[in-house]
């Protein structure tokens, strides 16, 4: 017999369980775009009433013109670890990752807030990708699309992407399958 109340208690405690856990976006350069700014500070905001996320932009590397690519991804690779703490879990968006539907994201985020972790850190390179150093320290992969988005823009759908994974596990009506 299914018990709709238990499901809901279920997952409320679920959420209570995690409740010290907090999700942090690191991404390379300001985001330009003021609708796309409006846009992830709004479901920052909503994300907020399910749990602490932090949006940390890290600065564009200065004097780029003169740098390989390589290079550039380093110094943006060390701009990226020292950003990091040592018990984070580092998950990084890039487009070899593992594509999920957004029941199976929100299920990712749920294992994660039960497993006591105290920081879920997303990770947004600059235009090269990452340097091997990140890519050593990252715990997985995750790619939102097999298309190709602007850096800019992933920032937006991730914040909805995490929003959406919230309502989900909450059972809200903002999914529809």
């Amino acid at each position: 017999m299914f018990c709709y109340f238990c499901t809901k208690v279920i997952i409320s405690l679920n959420f209570r369980k995690s409740e010290f856990m907090k999700i942090t976006l690191l991404a390379i350069g300001k985001t330009q775009s003021g609708y796309l700014n409006s846009g992830i500070d709004q479901y920052i905001s909503r994300i907020g009433h399910y749990l602490p996320m932090e949006f940390k932009v890290l600065p564009d590397i200065k004097g780029t013109k003169g740098l390989t690519e390589q290079q550039q991804k380093e110094r943006e690779g060390m701009a990226i670890l020292s950003s990091l703490q040592g018990g984070d879990a580092v998950i990084l968006l890039d487009e070899r990752g593992r594509e999920m539907t957004s029941r199976e994201f929100a299920g990712f985020i749920e294992g994660k807030m039960n497993s006591g972790l105290k920081r879920l850190v997303f990770v947004i390179g600059g235009p090269y990708g990452f340097s091997k150093e990140v890519y050593d320290r990252c715990d997985g992969k995750i790619s939102l699309s097999r298309m190709t988005f602007s850096h800019e823009m992933v920032r937006l759908f991730f914040t909805e992407q995490v929003y959406r994974a919230m309502t989900i596990l909450r059972g809200e009506p903002y999914h529809h399958d």
